[in-house]
């Protein structure tokens, strides 16, 4: 079962890597550790990991603050555009993956 899981997620993440503008992915657990990933060495993956995780963390804080209702302040997504590149993080269970593309205009 656990083999078929593994299996499900190789697919996903190769269905990702060839969407168009794809550039890389980081996968972390719920320490922030990196898991997998597809940048160009393992410092920078562990650099942007960790800065993911403080602006993932400090999104939900601060939209916790701005509304009342717990099911109006649940963040799923967090997407960032830069000069480079757009980042887009999502956090599931004890996962979060980021997927960084190509800036589009």
């Amino acid at each position: 079962m656990a083999h078929n899981q593994a299996n499900q997620v190789d697919e996903i993440l190769k269905d990702l890597q060839s969407t168009p503008g794809f550039k890389a992915y980081i996968i972390l657990n719920s320490d922030g550790i990196v898991i997998r990933h597809t940048m160009d060495s393992n410092e920078r993956a562990v650099q942007h990991a960790h800065h993911i995780t403080e602006l993932y963390n400090d999104s939900v804080a601060q939209i916790k603050d701005l509304f009342d209702h717990p099911e109006d302040s649940r963040v799923e997504n967090v997407r960032m555009r830069t000069e480079n590149y757009e980042m887009i993080v999502s956090s599931v269970g004890s996962f979060t993956l980021a997927v960084f593309q190509e800036e589009t205009a």
